[in-house]
């Protein structure tokens, strides 16, 4: 490409000067000499955000992060979306304790939109899809199915570069948001293997990790990178006893746990992730590459608590009649509820000689001590009847996990040709495939229906997410007379997407013998997949698009991308993009985009059905979710999934003056018919009868209904401020890094299937405001960085949110690291994420009243956004070679 000298000058200078536009500058490249530290700031160009070669984050005319691989090395924690979270403050991660799969895959959110709206690359290849939903997902991640961070490891990465622009003109589906693209290491030599251990502040969660990386020749001509990972963590609790659990525990039963539910992160087994990434050059103008990685893990967390006199469908759910005899409990009966609330006279009792003879068995009443009858439990053997306190007198409390193992491989070749009418022009062939499988598992619970035969250990099934790409790029400079080439590239793709679900064993979804004596069905806390839910549903697409680069002056840049996209379930869709950058002096450029997106519903959403437990008006009850289309979702709303649709533009500028580096960016993202998990649907009695008419299962022991829809329409505004500024100091290299960002999410059109509460927490429930600070510095054998991170206010949400909710208080965190370089090969590091220990809100109060607020077992507010578990401290070897 026939680039101006000032041109290649004025990229060099911004990558030499923007050091990491979010974060420290990585201690390799502040402690090294000459053409070696050259090199290793030159990598901070990007490969997002332009088709033409890849550019300085300075000289884009869109915003872009560029985090080092050694920056992302320092952090207590090892979880990918901790160590983005402490460098890019528009993204927020959430901890989720008893969500379901949601505490097994964590989703993060970029700009305050969900995590499917932010699309994920390896390589620059689209990566694919978790298997799992976050059917709990807190409110913004309701229903969103996003790639698993969390499996990259951060040993095997040369650098992270973060796109805060919508690009699914350029890019495709998902990047509303925008774009984060995972880079591999590349070197054919040297490597490092380090050991880190830690734990809380608290005492527990205490977590070992092992990681290595080795460069190796692949050949004369090429490389083969391989990096592994592997970690434990013990759980976490930040619990307080129920009151109901320490009054039975008072009142002498026997068996109580403290405490009886847990709130914290859970238990995490050999998590193995391995990474290779190997390139060959061909020939002096093609280079054929290939990478992929396998990574697996078990995780174990816990549910609620099951209370032995209350849980409806194994404990509770038989009220009095006006006449006196025990009656079957209908917990949508909403007066029948307020007698069981008042009451909660009887547990209930079935016959193990069927439904006729239920009534004949003894009336277990609860006694004024808060217990069952000792003496009427003791008689129903002797009936032929049967009580679940007979077996689990003190209640129990699911154990919810899950396996999830995860690989993918991509294989391709690029280069330049060198004849023809595309002399010139390079090239990008290649081919992937990905696949995530979750297989869950629950344990301490029963199948209700299936009475004293009910096994307490399930295997509910597992969801399994395909995909296949096929790529074709091409791009070439062609002279029309302007500063430089205008670069023309363009491409197709071919993606294929499937989702399957495996049934469960049968004891997890079976209807026992005490269905119809209002027993609950299937293992309670998540009943099993049935052979009816279970298939492979598969959906194909292809896109083309083109992308234009035009330098009209040295000056003055624009860019120009159109993307045609077709779907073989909704149809098609064409967005497009342009960008400007002016440079108005040597120190200061404009820039700014402004583009349309989308994002495709994932074929996930538009077919899964699952059954999950949720709190409602008190009382822990079982939803359905169905597919949008099934006949009873339709009845209540639901419709075919369309795709998401974006307006979005940007402007702002980059100031760069010496050793300063500065950017001002603003955005504002319109998302129309945005998808999400709609609210909780009371059934009625009508409403079962026509789920039974569509052959929907086990109608019975349900009491609500939802299903992914199209409801809402959103404007998310905010603003990125980005500076780097190096200086030597104390006798040593400093760089002092900030960050902030401004977010605020309006929701501007949406129907009662949302739901007011749940537009609050699209809106309240993330900080708007979020900064950090860090000043990292270089001696010759020591090296240090110290973050400040600032959270703006939240809306602190419980479980029973309609009556806890409350704006939390602005905090900030510290963490600090110090390395001692021993030798040239042996360094140790000792550090702390939220040094001080800054404490989230804690719960207590309901409403106005100052009730004390730990009816569930809680001690803080999840939707802390740095987490609840508080501070974390740690110590890593490192040996180099």
């Amino acid at each position: 490409m026939k680039l101006q000298l000032n041109k290649v000058s004025r990229a060099l200078t911004y990558a030499l000067a923007s050091t990491a536009t979010m974060g420290i500058m990585s201690t390799s490249a502040i402690a090294a000499e000459g053409d070696e530290a050259t090199d290793k700031k030159i990598e901070k160009i990007a490969v997002v955000g332009s088709r033409a070669a890849p550019r300085s984050v300075g000289d884009s005319p869109v915003p872009i992060d560029i985090i080092g691989g050694e920056e992302l090395s320092k952090g207590g924690g090892d979880d990918m979306l901790e160590l983005l979270k402490g460098s890019v403050p528009s993204l927020n991660v959430h901890q989720n304790p008893i969500s379901d799969a949601a505490s097994l895959v964590r989703p993060a959110n970029l700009r305050g939109l969900p995590a499917d709206s932010t699309l994920i690359l390896l390589n620059g290849k689209r990566r694919h899809r978790s298997s799992v939903i976050a059917f709990l997902g807190g409110g913004i991640n309701d229903g969103a199915q996003g790639p698993d961070i969390s499996t990259i490891p951060s040993i095997a990465l040369k650098q992270v570069e973060v796109l805060r622009d919508g690009a699914a003109a350029q890019y495709g589906s998902d990047a509303i948001a925008g774009v984060i693209n995972f880079v591999l290491k590349d070197a054919s030599e040297g490597g490092s293997f380090s050991v880190k251990k830690g734990q809380y502040f608290e005492g527990d969660g205490d977590a070992t990790t092992y990681e290595g990386n080795v460069g190796l020749p692949f050949s004369d001509d090429g490389f083969a990178n391989l990096s592994f990972q592997y970690k434990e963590a013990d759980p976490t609790s930040r619990s307080v006893q129920r009151p109901d659990a320490a009054a039975f525990a008072s009142a002498g039963l026997e068996g109580v746990r403290d405490p009886a539910q847990v709130w914290g992160a859970p238990e995490i087994n050999d998590d193995i992730s391995l990474f290779a990434n190997v390139g060959l050059d061909l020939s002096n103008n093609d280079q054929f590459y290939m990478f992929g990685n396998y990574s697996e893990r078990d995780v174990r967390g816990g549910f609620y608590y099951r209370n032995p006199t209350t849980r409806p469908g194994v404990y509770g759910g038989v009220i009095r009649n006006v006449n006196g005899t025990p009656s079957r409990r209908d917990p949508n009966d909403v007066e029948q509820q307020k007698l069981w609330d008042a009451a909660m006279p009887t547990i209930l009792v079935g016959s193990l000689d069927g439904y006729d003879q239920q009534l004949n068995c003894p009336v277990v009443e609860i006694g004024s001590n808060g217990l069952p009858d000792q003496a009427a439990l003791d008689s129903l053997t002797a009936a032929n009847c049967f009580a679940f306190n007979q077996v689990l007198p003190a209640g129990f409390t699911p154990f919810f996990g899950g396996n999830i193992t995860d690989t993918s491989f991509t294989v391709g070749t690029k280069g330049e040709i060198d004849e023809g009418y595309f002399e010139g022009a390079y090239f990008d062939l290649s081919g992937s495939v990905g696949r995530n499988e979750s297989r869950y598992f629950i344990t301490n619970t029963v199948n209700a229906s299936l009475g004293p035969d009910s096994p307490q250990d399930f295997s509910p099934g597992k969801y399994i997410q395909l995909e296949k790409n096929f790529n074709a790029d091409i791009s070439k400079g062609y002279d029309f007379d302007l500063a430089y080439e205008v670069n023309v590239a363009a491409g197709l793709e071919w993606h294929e997407e499937s989702f399957e679900v495996v049934s469960g064993d049968e004891a997890s979804f079976l209807p026992g013998p005490l269905t119809q004596q209002g027993f609950g069905i299937g293992s309670n806390g998540f009943p099993g997949f049935q052979p009816s839910a279970a298939g492979v549903f598969t959906r194909r697409n292809y896109g083309a698009y083109i992308d234009i680069e035009t330098p009209f002056t040295d000056e003055f840049l624009m860019g120009w991308a159109l993307r045609y996209e077709d779907y073989d379930s909704f149809g098609s869709t064409t967005n497009y993009k342009v960008t400007a950058q002016y440079q108005a002096t040597d120190d200061l450029s404009l820039r700014g985009s402004i583009s349309t997106g989308f994002r495709a519903p994932t074929v996930g959403q538009a077919n899964v059905s699952n059954v999950q437990t949720n709190l409602s008006s008190g009382v822990l009850v079982d939803s359905a979710l169905l597919p949008p289309t099934n006949p009873i979702a339709v009845q209540l709303g639901g419709s075919e999934l369309q795709p998401e649709e974006s307006q979005s533009y940007t402007f702002g500028a980059v100031y760069q003056s010496g050793d300063l580096f500065l950017t001002v960016d603003y955005y504002n993202i319109e998302v129309t018919d945005r998808i999400s998990q709609s609210e909780k649907i009371e059934l009625t009695q009508a409403d079962k009868t026509a789920l039974k008419a569509a052959g929907v299962p086990n109608v019975d022991g349900l009491a609500q209904v939802s299903f992914f829809t199209n409801d809402f329409d959103t404007t998310t505004q905010g603003v990125d401020v980005v500076a780097n500024y190096s200086m030597d100091l104390l006798d040593g290299y400093s760089t002092f890094a900030f960050a902030y960002n401004w977010n605020e999410t309006t929701v501007d059109k949406f129907s009662a299937i949302t739901g007011d509460f749940k537009v609050k927490r699209l809106e309240e429930d993330l900080p708007k405001h979020r900064s950090s600070f860090t000043w990292s510095s270089q001696w010759e054998t020591v090296s240090s960085f110290v973050r400040a991170n600032y959270f703006g206010e939240y809306q602190g949400v419980h479980v029973d949110f309609d009556q806890t909710a409350k704006i939390a208080d602005a905090s900030v965190t510290i963490d600090a690291e110090v390395t001692y370089f021993a030798t040239e090969s042996v360094s140790i590091s000792v550090g702390a994420n939220n040094l001080f220990d800054q404490e989230p809100e804690k719960l207590d109060f309901v409403g106005a009243t100052g009730i004390p607020n730990n009816n569930w077992g809680g001690k803080y507010y999840e939707t802390s956004p740095y987490g609840i578990n508080g501070g974390f401290y740690y110590v890593k070897a490192t040996y180099t070679f």
